[in-house]
């Protein structure tokens, strides 16, 4: 099933978001990512790795949003939390400080989500982590973004995403990250209440 992203202005082509064989097509998404997050070859190669085992899950799912000549503008991925994950394992003791360590269970986890810098600013993030939400079953997702103000974390809280915990370093990350939870589905109103979700018991 694809949707269809109104290109946003003069000169931006309409785009396309639909399933996304990520396995098939990691460099070309990963090209994406180097580009949107300013990273080199050797973190990319590293990223590659990551993504080929991400997607061994059998719940991972990917969806990418391309232009009507097929090239790949932005892509998302994710899957169930599991606590065993090396990325959960990272969170849980901040999770834990704060008391939303329950957020760990029954969570999809955004693990990527990426736009390149050409087609920010015209919903196209929007529209790949919503759809991507809308079929997962569960109740709650998560993730985890760097911990600045940013249109990032702006787009996730207009999506109902609040922060769980903050200051949250990873290893060889050089900036912190802050987690961030939200129930399913994800708000669509731009005008959004912004007390934390309550704490799942």
């Amino acid at each position: 099933m694809a949707a269809a992203v109104s290109g946003g202005g003069p000169g931006v082509p309409g785009i396309v978001v639909g399933p996304l064989d990520l396995a098939a097509r990691v460099d070309e998404a990963l090209a994406v990512q180097a580009v949107a997050f300013g990273l080199g070859p050797e973190e990319i190669e590293v990223r590659r790795h990551i993504v080929l085992r991400h997607l061994e899950h059998p719940q991972a799912r990917a969806l990418g949003a391309a232009t009507a000549g097929g090239r790949l503008v932005g892509f998302v991925y994710g899957m169930p939390n599991e606590r065993a994950q090396w990325w959960s394992t990272v969170v849980e003791p901040y999770l834990r400080a704060t008391g939303s360590e329950g957020w760990l269970d029954d969570s999809f986890v955004i693990t990527e989500l990426h736009v390149h810098p050409d087609h920010q600013q015209h919903g196209i993030g929007r529209t790949l982590i919503t759809a991507l939400t809308d079929a997962v079953g569960l109740p709650r997702s998560i993730l985890s973004a760097i911990d600045t103000e940013s249109p990032a974390r702006g787009l996730y809280r207009s999506l109902g995403y609040r922060d769980l915990a903050r200051q949250v370093h990873f290893p060889s990350a050089p900036r912190p990250y802050a987690v961030m939870g939200a129930p399913l589905p994800l708000c669509r109103a731009e005008a959004i209440d912004f007390r934390p979700p309550p704490q799942p018991g």
